[in-house]
């Protein structure tokens, strides 16, 4: 990151309302700012502004905001939030992170089998895949509205190019907070973990607590001790994958889900009490772990859309740039 781009976004997060100062508000909230604060010079300009964060930050908090709209609307939506990883590396006895179906239907029809259902196992990879292959498609529309903007051959229609960009960079920024969000809750150990608030109904040798430690943890603990400059400084390096989405995305909640007992031993040791700095450094390290992931994810999909197609019928974002085909109709619509 950038030493004028890290104090323009911190000085962005410390600004925003102490009133959202709570993980679900705050953490979220940072993890979309951090990780716009820390994307490299190859991102787009419009991505990477002070606004730009802030924007992310308020919208990676949306997903939460849009709760209680209505049956229908939360009883589809509230599982996209978690899944319940067991110990034994499962999804409730059905597929492996590593070997999910390439659909939720097919998942569906997995768990099924087994019993269960995505409705109470969550479907949490799903919601990170489908949020970053918009996000990506969204960026194969700027590149191509950018290049059809400058090209003077097509100037007839550049007020148009130049009007429906700036909607695409809207919608970009509406996309980057969505996906923010659901990596962010995939950096929250007790969101991939059937021990989701308590150790539950399963075996205990060691004696972990069940009492309900989820909002305790990622709420009060956060609000009192987690500050953005520390989770800032603790983003790691750009790792690119170089995997499918997929991959990527299952390795990751994997690694989250092995620190739900690492957690619980936190709390078995006094960690999570007020004042203990033990429980806010492991809070601060898996907001840092978001915001690392959701910066490689939106490099990645940036990188991803060069080669993509859009519009209708589709048009090659390589034959635009190249000055090749004139995007006008695919866009604006055939009909």
């Amino acid at each position: 990151m950038k030493p004028f781009a890290t104090f323009a976004v911190l000085a962005a997060i410390v600004a925003a309302p102490s009133t959202a100062l709570a993980w679900g508000a705050a953490g979220h909230r940072m993890i979309g700012q951090v990780a716009i604060g820390a994307l490299p010079p190859e991102i787009p300009a419009f991505l990477r502004t002070p606004q730009a964060a802030m924007d992310v930050g308020e919208y990676s908090r949306e997903p939460d905001r849009s709760k209680s709209a209505g049956k229908v609307h939360d009883s589809d939506r509230d599982a996209g939030h978690f899944v319940d990883l067991g110990d034994d590396g499962t999804v409730l006895g059905g597929p492996r992170l590593d070997a999910l179906p390439p659909t939720r239907a097919e998942y569906e029809t997995a768990l099924r089998a087994v019993g269960q259902d995505s409705w109470k196992a969550g479907y949490l990879p799903y919601s990170i895949i489908d949020r970053w292959q918009q996000l990506s498609l969204d960026l194969a529309y700027w590149r191509v509205l950018i290049a059809a903007e400058a090209n003077p051959a097509w100037a007839e229609h550049r007020a148009w190019f130049a009007a429906d960009r700036n909607r695409r960079e809207l919608q970009i920024l509406i996309d980057a907070g969505q996906l923010s969000h659901f990596v962010g809750d995939g950096s929250q150990p007790l969101h991939v973990s059937i021990h989701f608030n308590g150790w539950g109904d399963y075996p205990n040798p060691a004696g972990y607590t069940r009492a309900r430690i989820h909002q305790p943890f990622e709420g009060d603990l956060v609000k009192a001790g987690v500050r953005p400059q520390a989770v800032a400084a603790a983003v790691r390096p750009m790792q690119a994958c170089d995997c499918a989405i997929e991959a990527q995305t299952a390795a990751y909640l994997a690694q989250t889900g092995k620190l739900a007992v690492p957690l619980y031993e936190i709390e078995k040791a006094g960690g999570l009490a007020p004042g203990d700095p033990r429980g806010v450094a492991f809070a601060t390290q898996q907001l840092a772990v978001g915001a690392s992931e959701l910066r490689d994810m939106i490099v990645e999909a940036w990188r991803a859309s060069a080669s993509r197609s859009v519009g209708w019928k589709p048009v090659s974002v390589a034959d635009v740039e190249a000055g090749r085909v004139d995007p006008y109709i695919a866009l604006s619509g055939y009909d």
